[in-house]
């Protein structure tokens, strides 16, 4: 059987499970049907050929689950039965090769040059084929993926009827780096500023994510103080980038007075991120065993202050928003998504929890000492859930989200626990499946390391919640006009490079 394990240990290869192809999909149709969720579902090589592994997030207690199946060159496509497979077939089907065989949509998300011997051939990127509707008075509205103002490259095609979208198609991979495959081959020092320019703008949470990998796979966990640190820089990166969000809408809408004071006011918390360290996205915050900076007293208060002053101001900044009948007309009823649908397309972060469902891994997958759930010491980081599903839900989640981040900042930087910043690891568990999570800004963000018998990657695999989050945009735009695109875009404001590695 299939076993189940924590993120907060390494699980020797030969205890994960290798199944026949029917028996691995039927194990995981049978998971996703009783609740849970695919986790990462990756392709890596092995001595007899390609392995497909799937490492499933059991919520309701907490764990994961893991299975794998090979050698394989094709498989029966899960993607029928389980939506939320979709983006992960495809993806491995580009890498490797492996085809997944009636995938409904099967096309490139990447545009690169796959690993094995088996992958497809890449063509340049954005020579693809296109989802078409072919009737009287459509038209197709193609943007991207050169955009107008400061913005990454992606491609946006709409399928209309008049204003009316039918179908939003998203091609990606334009900024491909091929990250995974470098932390395959690359030792410190640059390791760590791989990890943090994997989408500059969540560096904390990808950190984080691939410190998890690390203390698993070498059974030691960072002091407490460093946590505490940890936690908080994690909470502050939140901070900025939600009321960036926030205000952002707020332009989207053409309400002014609301967008410059959230502009303004994230770059107050990301101010509050380089007091710490002295760089605005926290980078050189998080170090393997630890941290690389301090909080002395004359820093702590300094911050504590700052976070009082910008907690009047946001709230100040908020209460205008969210009280202009004109801004909340435009926002309800918008880029409107089902609780099922988000189900299915297995959604993380603000859009999942805009739905109803209550992910979030700082209360399911919290690292050791990192945050005290249900302890009442003030700690503590409820879920915040809306239920609307639409522009006004992920815009509210936010909001209570910046104000149970400032809560759990103003605690913990009275309460930075004493103690060493590091802790030297021990040596990496060698044959080895290690899984680190962190609640990033946009959502879960899941690193995963297979190890040689030298302790070292051999495979790396990163879930970005931008990958999962994507398809979710193209799904609220169904029914849409084509001119609300922007403000349903920037109600998820996805990564680009966090998709593309």
């Amino acid at each position: 059987m299939p076993m189940a394990f924590t993120h907060r240990e390494a699980t020797p290869l030969d205890r994960v499970p290798r199944l026949a192809p029917g028996e691995f999909t039927a194990w995981v149709k049978r998971q996703v049907a009783g609740g849970a969720r695919i986790a990462a579902l990756f392709g890596a090589p092995e001595q007899d050929g390609v392995h497909l592994y799937a490492v499933m997030a059991l919520d309701r207690d907490c764990g994961l689950a893991a299975a794998r199946t090979g050698p394989v060159s094709r498989y029966e496509s899960l993607t029928p039965d389980c939506p939320q497979a979709h983006w992960f077939e495809r993806e491995i089907y580009e890498q490797w090769g492996v085809l997944p065989e009636n995938h409904p949509w099967l096309k490139p998300i990447r545009f690169h040059a796959g690993y094995g011997a088996n992958s497809m051939i890449r063509p340049r990127p954005g020579e693809t084929s296109y989802f078409r509707v072919e009737g009287p008075e459509i038209h197709e509205v193609a943007v991207g993926p050169v955009h107008a103002g400061v913005i990454e490259p992606g491609h946006f095609r709409f399928q209309c009827h008049g204003e009316k979208v039918l179908h939003l198609e998203i091609s990606l991979g334009y900024q491909h780096r091929g990250v995974e495959a470098l932390l395959t081959q690359t030792a410190d020092p640059r390791t760590a500023p791989l990890i943090e320019t994997l989408s500059g703008d969540a560096t904390i949470g990808h950190a984080l994510a691939h410190q998890g990998v690390l203390s698993a796979l070498c059974g030691t966990a960072a002091p407490a103080r460093a946590l505490a640190i940890r936690s908080l820089a994690l909470e502050l990166e939140r901070l900025a980038n939600h009321t960036g969000d926030l205000g952002a809408l707020a332009g989207d809408v053409g309400y002014l007075p609301a967008a410059s004071y959230l502009g303004r006011i994230r770059g107050d918390y990301l101010n509050m991120t380089a007091l710490i360290c002295g760089n605005r996205f926290g980078r050189g915050i998080v170090r393997r065993g630890g941290v690389g900076f301090d909080l002395d007293e004359r820093l702590a208060d300094e911050l504590a202050a700052r976070l009082a002053r910008a907690r009047v101001d946001t709230a100040g900044a908020l209460n205008l928003l969210f009280e202009s009948a004109s801004v909340l007309g435009r926002f309800e009823n918008t880029g409107t998504l089902s609780v099922q649908t988000a189900l299915d397309l297995g959604l993380v972060g603000p859009p999942a929890r805009a739905c109803g469902l209550a992910r979030d891994a700082r209360r399911a997958y919290p690292a050791p000492g990192a945050y005290s759930p249900g302890s009442g010491d003030g700690l503590d980081i409820p879920v915040r859930l809306h239920d609307t599903g639409d522009v006004f839900a992920r815009a509210l989640v936010r909001r209570l989200e910046i104000e149970a981040s400032l809560d759990f900042c103003e605690a913990a930087v009275r309460r930075l626990p004493g103690g060493e910043l590091v802790r030297a690891p021990g040596a990496s568990a060698p044959d080895s499946l290690a899984v680190g999570v962190a609640e990033g800004w946009r959502g879960e963000i899941w690193h995963l390391a297979l190890t040689g018998n030298d302790g070292r990657p051999r495979a790396y695999k990163v879930v970005d919640p931008s990958f999962r989050n994507w398809f979710g945009l193209a799904y609220a735009l169904r029914g849409e006009q084509v001119s609300d695109f922007p403000l349903c875009n920037k109600s998820f404001n996805l990564s680009y490079c966090g998709h593309d590695l």
